[in-house]
């Protein structure tokens, strides 16, 4: 049967992410080369390819040269992944080649053995007429050529013959201390590279004849449902959107703030432990409901549950914002994502659900998911905030500053140039008091208000007072009345 192609007449991998990064799929037809070391996943990739052929309703092939059928049948089902629709040509060696005194009198034993292995295979595509064929592995041909002229020969006529009767190969390879496997590489359109390190697998393309793909590395999931690939995130993704302020609904704030923030930008929300960042940003999201737009918070260093007691104690009502759709809260692991893991949730939301704000808190938790250096950090959040803004969503980032008091400091991970609004929170300590001021330092697109104003969460909600404009010294910590 012919096959069923995606857009622009590719064919899935049957792995939707997968298909983002080559832009669409394979081209039929063609060959591709999956590599990299033992136990990356080659061939339940190689195997996710084909199922996806048979739920379209093409035939299918696989020829298996080093794994029997009943093995990868049985691996294939760890994993979730049902094989019964493909047909399995089983060439690996069977107990009795150990025992039988096979002699080849005229012809060289790797001659005459890959000759009968090619024949067989060609055969049986002749047979099934498969318009997806895998062959794991390819690299098993080589103890069977007399040398690389021939074997390099003998894959070229066999990628041939699949081109001519419309098939589209796709072959595993494993490169070993004495046989690299880079000769594969020239002989195949396009090589899809897994590893799999101290993040966890990845999956890049180095090489793709005929199409663009996506750069970059990205994260490849095995679980018990099946392979997954989370591509990195584009930011040059973008959609129209007016701009216009959007306010947090407690006037003393707004009026700091010029009416609001902007939608389509990025607000940095910093202070120290406890002095009311998460909720002040939750503010916005609870005026928003009101117009009926969508928000996102992502928690890294907090609970849900926690979260949601503590928003109800200060009039947030989160709980009834999740009712009505109007809020999600996602719970994030630091060490069970990766980047593209995150960046995916994020698009999801944004592109699928109309998510309108977006919050995470807080960086520093982020950060620990990135696992790597300070450059691939702010890398990250870069490309992160530079989609949603083209996106037309405002983000809320909460960052913790460890200094309570003391030399002003407005952020700690060197990211305010990411800011369009930075709105900072401080402790002061007045008359022996320990009290709460809030400022905003920057804003890009209008002006502000210069002065400080003590800020307070009470039951009824966040509370902001008076211009402090009779003090001095209160980014210090500790302010003064002015000497006459």
């Amino acid at each position: 049967m012919s096959p069923t192609d995606d857009r622009d007449g590719r064919t899935s991998t049957g792995i939707a992410g997968l298909d983002e990064v080559l832009d669409g799929g394979f081209i039929p037809g063609r060959s591709y080369m999956l590599r990299g070391r033992p136990g990356t996943g080659k061939s339940l990739l190689a195997l996710a390819y084909l199922i996806d052929g048979v739920e379209r309703g093409e035939d299918c092939l696989l020829v298996a040269l080093e794994e029997t059928e009943a093995d990868i049948r049985r691996n294939a089902a760890a994993v979730g992944l049902d094989i019964g629709g493909i047909t399995v040509l089983d060439l690996t060696p069977e107990s009795s080649a150990f025992t039988d005194d096979g002699t080849y009198d005229v012809f060289d034993p790797g001659t005459v053995e890959e000759r009968s292995l090619t024949e067989t295979i060609t055969q049986r595509v002749r047979e099934v007429e498969p318009t997806r064929v895998v062959i794991d592995p390819m690299t098993q041909l080589r103890y069977l050529a007399p040398d690389e002229y021939q074997l390099r020969k003998q894959i070229l006529a066999l990628t041939r013959f699949l081109e001519q009767v419309g098939a589209t190969l796709v072959f595993t390879t494993q490169a070993t201390s004495d046989h690299s496997d880079e000769d594969f590489q020239f002989m195949a359109d396009g090589v899809i590279e897994i590893d799999n390190g101290e993040t966890g697998r990845t999956i890049s393309v180095p090489k793709f004849r005929g199409s663009k793909t996506r750069g970059g590395t990205h994260t490849l999931r095995i679980r018990d449902s099946g392979l997954s690939v989370y591509p990195e995130l584009d930011p040059n993704h973008h959609r129209p959107f007016e701009s216009e302020s959007i306010p947090s609904g407690i006037p003393e704030f707004d009026e700091q703030l010029h009416g609001g923030i902007e939608r389509g930008t990025v607000t940095i929300i910093s202070g120290p432990t406890g002095v009311g960042k998460t909720t002040t940003g939750a503010q916005f999201m609870k005026e928003a409901a009101g117009r009926g737009e969508r928000s996102a918070i992502y928690l890294f260093e907090e609970d849900e549950r926690t979260f949601l007691e503590r928003c109800t104690d200060v009039n947030i009502p989160v709980d009834r914002m999740i009712e009505r759709e109007t809020l999600a809260i996602e719970e994030i692991e630091a060490l069970e994502y990766t980047p593209q893991e995150f960046a995916n949730t994020v698009r999801r939301d944004v592109e699928e659900a109309g998510t309108q704000i977006v919050m995470i808190d807080g960086i520093n938790g982020y950060e620990l998911s990135i696992r790597g250096d300070e450059h691939t950090f702010r890398s990250e959040i870069h490309r992160l905030c530079r989609y949603l803004k083209n996106m037309g969503v405002t983000v809320v980032l909460i960052e913790e500053i460890a200094s309570v008091t003391g030399d002003f400091q407005a952020t700690e991970g060197e990211i305010s140039y990411l800011a369009d609004n930075i709105v900072f929170l401080r402790y002061i300590e007045m008359d022996g008091e320990l009290r709460k001021v809030v400022g905003v330092l920057k804003k890009r697109t209008s002006d502000f208000q210069r002065t400080l104003r003590e800020f307070e969460i009470t039951q009824h909600g966040i509370k902001i007072g008076d211009p402090l404009t009779g003090l001095r010294g209160i980014l210090r910590g500790t302010p003064e009345q002015p000497s006459e």
